[in-house]
């Protein structure tokens, strides 16, 4: 799901539990001071909790993005390195293997760039094949000369392809499936709870939506940091394009 389609979902769901505790339950609630007292207190620890699980989520996915950042500026220091590296090697080799680091690094742009889905699978199959014949171009030099330097060459392509790998597990790293539903659930319930508090409020619909839009925009701004391809908010592969710039 899109940012856009998990605040819709829940803007809806969350007043609809709002608008089912003030007009269902709310009737059924004795109007004695001792049970509204209870109530509230219920609410307020109620939404607190919400308050906690949210901050936590949000907390757990800016570290996330934090990671895909950083795992950014890591790979296009790791084919940084290695594209130095490789004039070390013998002329033919070197230029064969800065000719696959131009083009390697133009994928992984295009890794951080495209928004398609469906584009995805041809793209990590070119990448792996690139990858591949990296690695068999630094083996060849390095089994045909088996020295120093050809071993720091061979060490510094293990970086970029293992770099790579890292950033593909933090993108695929996201909050579960079950912590949102019992996200959801927690979230529903406190506004089924509010909607009891307001009591009669269901002929003023407006009171009941404030909670929900509120709790709606926080699991937007959530599933939008945790959505790489979607939403508004992308780790823009500042470092690659700015190595791109410095090889052309």
């Amino acid at each position: 799901m899109t940012g856009l389609s998990v605040f819709v979902a829940s803007v809806v769901a969350l007043w609809l539990s709002a608008w089912f505790g003030a007009r269902v339950l709310a009737a059924r609630v004795p109007p004695d001071t001792e049970t509204r007292e209870d109530l509230n207190l219920v609410l307020a620890a109620s939404l607190t909790l919400l308050g906690l699980i949210i901050g936590f989520s949000f907390s757990m996915a800016s570290s996330r993005y934090d990671q895909r950042k950083n795992y950014e500026s890591v790979e296009a220091n790791a084919i940084g390195t290695e594209y130095l590296r490789a004039g070390l090697l013998p002329a033919a080799d070197a230029a064969k293997v800065r000719l696959l680091l131009r083009r390697y690094l133009n994928e992984r742009i295009l890794f951080y760039s495209i928004r398609d889905q469906r584009r995805l699978p041809q793209l990590n199959t070119q990448t792996s094949e690139t990858q591949a014949q990296l690695w068999s171009a630094v083996q060849a030099a390095t089994v045909a000369q088996p020295n120093a330097v050809t071993v720091l060459v061979a060490a510094g392509m293990n970086e970029v392809i293992d770099s790579g790998g890292y950033t593909q597990a933090a993108w695929w790293n996201r909050l579960p499936v079950e912590a949102w539903v019992l996200m959801v659930v927690i979230a529903m319930l406190g506004n089924v709870l509010v909607g009891v508090a307001f009591g009669k409020a269901h002929g003023r619909p407006v009171l009941l939506l404030i909670l929900p839009l509120l709790v709606s925009i926080a699991f937007f701004l959530i599933e939008d940091i945790e959505s790489p391809r979607s939403g508004v908010i992308h780790v823009a592969p500042q470092n690659l394009l700015a190595l791109l710039a410095t090889m052309q």
